[in-house]
């Protein structure tokens, strides 16, 4: 590829705290451990073998409630092990951080059924046991099931989850950013000072959503505000990425709609006070690799063969919000407004203008990677298809998704890591510790054209 020095990707290991994740019914290969999710074991070796294999981030992906619009009941959801059953990623995090030395972790959380007070103090609690390697993953939750599980009758409209996100987010950035001065911290044996209460102040947030008084809990951690991801691609979730986020997951049919999605969040960040370059984007990715090329398709069919059209449908399902139980397998697919995930849906019906999707092409698609591009081969192969790729649409990295954990990590680590590492595409390591923050954004706090400074009412010279 080009001789200029290439500049390091963002790279996350893509895993939720369950048996199978976006890979339909392979946790069924005799390889895969997946099963042993509940032991600590697992995931502090997963992390090991990503700290080691060069990645930046472990990116965990989270639901509320249940798998249940297929067929309109959790039945098949809990038969073909799809994101169900499901733990806490949260509580994983302080061992696997304990575990490694550089990994970072990406954990996804809804505003729509946390408390930002509990929140703040949550998320401030692992950023300090990690001295920063926390990100937070901000998300709204498109489940009927976790509404009726957690208060209401049935989801929020998708624009008003927006609306509640960003009130959210703004009580936060109150607790994170405003309520503690630096300096509040005086440890001082010799007066009997702890912290200079002069230097706390209650936020005072009364708004439509939330009431919050007080200030935050916990004393200021290395970045305050976590890392910010997001990966809303709706036109609103887009506008909320352009206020908030500082790492995007962008979908997309292909590669020429991820470069206009991140164009257009580009162009709404700027309209928000921003720079164009404040935002770092990403694309998920699943890599089926092996020594050779031969070798890697074998192992790619071996995968195709084992997929489970029924778990794929449940996926389908629960990403776009319609019961696809409902229709043949050679129902052409055609776009229909829902309130869950609409860029799901709606990736499908533009990815090949030529080709007359049905049902029973999509679940054969997302048998292996789920919605994203799956790239196959051996070590050259792959990389010159990631930086083609990367190169067109415009990211700075990906979300790599498995087939069977950890094997397709192991995989990666062993055949992929050492040619990207040849490549310059993964960052050397630090001589120091580094937050997360300074790796993607090159400062430990956010940056002075983030929304979320202006609540440094305390801070000399903070614009208004």
């Amino acid at each position: 590829m080009s001789s200029t020095s290439p500049t390091p990707w963002i790279l996350n290991g893509f895993a939720m705290n369950v048996v199978g994740h976006i890979s339909a019914g392979l946790w069924r290969h005799p390889q895969d451990q997946a099963y042993r999710y509940t032991e600590l074991d697992h995931w502090t070796r997963l992390a090991r073998l990503l700290d080691d294999g060069g990645f930046d981030t472990l990116f965990l992906a989270d639901a509320v409630g249940p798998i249940d619009v297929y067929q309109g009941r959790f039945d098949a959801a809990l038969r073909n092990g799809v994101q169900s059953p499901i733990d806490d990623p949260m509580l994983l995090v302080s061992a696997m951080a304990a575990a490694t030395e550089h990994l970072g972790f990406g954990i996804t959380v809804s505003t729509t059924y946390e408390q930002p007070f509990l929140l703040a103090r949550k998320f401030t609690t692992l950023d300090h046991l990690t001295k920063g390697r926390i990100a937070w993953n901000i998300v709204t939750s498109a489940l009927d099931s976790a509404a009726r599980n957690l208060g209401l009758k049935e989801a929020i409209d998708h624009d008003e989850r927006y609306e509640m996100a960003q009130e959210f987010l703004e009580v936060s950035y109150k607790l994170w950013e405003g309520s503690w001065e630096d300096g509040a911290v005086v440890h001082d044996r010799a007066r009997g000072v702890f912290v200079d209460a002069s230097k706390v102040h209650a936020i005072h947030h009364q708004g439509k959503y939330f009431q919050v008084q007080d200030a935050n809990l916990s004393q200021p951690s290395l970045q305050r505000t976590p890392l910010l991801f997001q990966a809303g691609a709706s036109s609103r979730g887009r506008e909320f990425a352009a206020r908030n986020a500082e790492v995007v997951f962008l979908g997309g049919a292909t590669a020429a709609d991820i470069r206009r999605s991140i164009e257009a969040t580009r162009q709404a960040a700027v309209a928000a006070g921003r720079s164009a370059d404040s935002i770092r984007f990403i694309t998920g990715a699943t890599v089926i690799t092996a020594a050779t090329d031969a070798e890697a398709k074998a192992k790619y069919q071996e995968f195709l063969d084992l997929a489970d059209m029924e778990a794929a449908l449940v996926l389908f399902s629960a990403w776009t919000g319609i019961d696809w139980s409902q229709y043949p397998l050679d129902h052409p697919l055609q776009y229909i407004e829902t309130n869950a995930i609409r860029s799901a849906l709606a990736n499908f019906t533009r990815m090949d203008a030529e080709k007359r999707w049905t049902l029973g092409d999509i679940a054969r698609y997302i048998g292996v990677g789920g919605l994203h591009q799956t790239f196959v081969g051996g070590p050259q192969t792959v990389a010159d298809a990631l930086e083609r790729y990367a190169q067109e649409a415009g990211v700075d990295g990906f979300n790599f998704g498995y087939a069977i954990n950890p094997g397709t990590f192991e995989d990666f680590v062993q055949h992929l890591s050492p040619e990207l590492r040849r490549r310059g595409r993964i960052r050397p390591r630090p001589d120091a510790p580094q937050t997360l923050r300074e790796r993607f954004q090159g400062q430990a706090q956010l940056r002075s054209d983030h929304p979320g400074r202006q609540w440094r009412h305390w801070e000399v010279g903070q614009r208004r």
